[in-house]
Formats: C-alpha cells, sequence, structure tokens
C-alpha cells in the first residue's frame, strides 16, 4: 500500500522562489486531495549547495528557495532532508547519492513507519540579542551541536538595523550559538548558509546538518 511521498525539486523554480512558498504546499495538499489517503507523509529534498563559493555575505535565489522549503515544515506531516553539505559547485546534480537517500530513509522511517530515530540535524527555534551579540537556539540537536572539523562553525552572518551583512564570530555554548562581529555593535538580525553555496559544518552529534536559516524577514531578490 501506499505509505507516502518522496519529492525532490526546486531548481526550475530559484528565480521564483517566494512564489514557491505558496507553490509548493498548494500541490502537496492537491497531492493529498487527489490520492484521496489523508495525510499521508510527504518527504522532499532540500536544495544543496551549489555554484560558486563566495566568501563574503551575498543574496541568493537559492537560498530563498531553500527557505521556502523549510517554510512547507507547517504543513502538517511533512518532512525535510537538508542536503547543503551533500552538493557541488559545478553540477546542479550532485554525485553523492547515498547519502541523500539514506537520510531519507532514515526520514521515512521516522515518519511513516514510527521508528524512534533521529533523522535530521538542527532547526532553529529561538533567538535573543545580547548586546554586541546573538543566541541562538535550536531544535533537533540530537546529543548536541558540533561541527564536522572541529573547528568554529562558519557561514554565519550578523547585521544591524543598516541590514548590511557580515561574517560572524561563532561559539557552541552547550545547545547554543552566540554569535557577534566587530563590525555590528547593535546587530538586529543573523543568518546562517544563505548563500548559493556555503560552506557548512555545524552537525548535531548523530552527523545531521543544520538547516539553512535567518532571522529577520527583510525582502528578497525573488520578492516582486
Amino acid at each position: 500500500g501506499l505509505k507516502g511521498f518522496l519529492w525532490y525539486q526546486g531548481e526550475a523554480n530559484d528565480t521564483l522562489a517566494y512564489n514557491y512558498r505558496t507553490l509548493f504546499p498548494m500541490m502537496i495538499n492537491d497531492w493529498r486531495i487527489r490520492w484521496k489517503q489523508g495525510y499521508l507523509p510527504f518527504l522532499y529534498i532540500q536544495l544543496p549547495n551549489y555554484k560558486k563559493r563566495q566568501t563574503e555575505p551575498m543574496e541568493s535565489e537559492w537560498a530563498e528557495l531553500r527557505e521556502a522549503q523549510t517554510m512547507t515544515l507547517a504543513q502538517p506531516n511533512t518532512g525535510m532532508v537538508c542536503t547543503i553539505d551533500l552538493g557541488e559547485a559545478k553540477t546542479i546534480h550532485p554525485t553523492n547519492k547515498q547519502d541523500v537517500g539514506f537520510r531519507l530513509a532514515l526520514l521515512a522511517d521516522k515518519m511513516a513507519y514510527q521508528k524512534d530515530v533521529i533523522a535530521s540535524g538542527p532547526q532553529f527555534l529561538n533567538y535573543k540579542i545580547e548586546g554586541n551579540a546573538i543566541r541562538i537556539s535550536f531544535s533537533g540537536t540530537g546529543s548536541g551541536l558540533k561541527t564536522n572539523d572541529n573547528m568554529s562553525p562558519r557561514e554565519f552572518t550578523i547585521a544591524g538595523a543598516d541590514k548590511k551583512f557580515y561574517n560572524a564570530t561563532t561559539r557552541i555554548i552547550g545547545t547554543e550559538l552566540i554569535i557577534s562581529s566587530d563590525k555590528v555593535d547593535n546587530p538586529v538580525a543573523m543568518r546562517y548558509a544563505c548563500s548559493d553555496n556555503p560552506d557548512c559544518n555545524l552537525i548535531n552529534a548523530e552527523g545531521f546538518p543544520a538547516i539553512p536559516f535567518r532571522t529577520d524577514a527583510w525582502k528578497g531578490i525573488t520578492e516582486k
């Protein structure tokens, strides 16, 4: 019998990423209506890292499409596989399918077969401004936060009221992060992995990557 849906797409919608916030949930609801099986699990793959790597903060269509995919988790019985660490700069279809399939299988075990497994990485929960720094907390930390190379977490940026982002210094404090920059005295927002091809290294102890996110709702490049 039918146990759920698996979906991998999004590259073709990158220039209209803001509209994907509406389009993708509509498609999921339409499929469920047509199959007449109730709220079957709908599991999908988030876009991986791709294109030329940048060392400074940037606006990104691919990052905005990933954000739309993350927002779709608000729909009932949906699950997302983060692959922000499995992409390749020069190919839109990464060659490492094994790890993508492994993560997807674990997510299916958890959501479709109700197995007690950890199947995803840290996901942004909330934040608090503390002087010139921002404290970030997560769900999905598993046995704890760490990095996959024992270095400080990368790809965090921070901005003040002028909306100009700078690369941040990041520290792991238990299951939280503290980020700051000597270029931003009064931070109001931060972002993680919000570029085409971020060099991410934040994971939980089980090895699953943190999901890209931002704390601001400033207008992106695909919002018309």
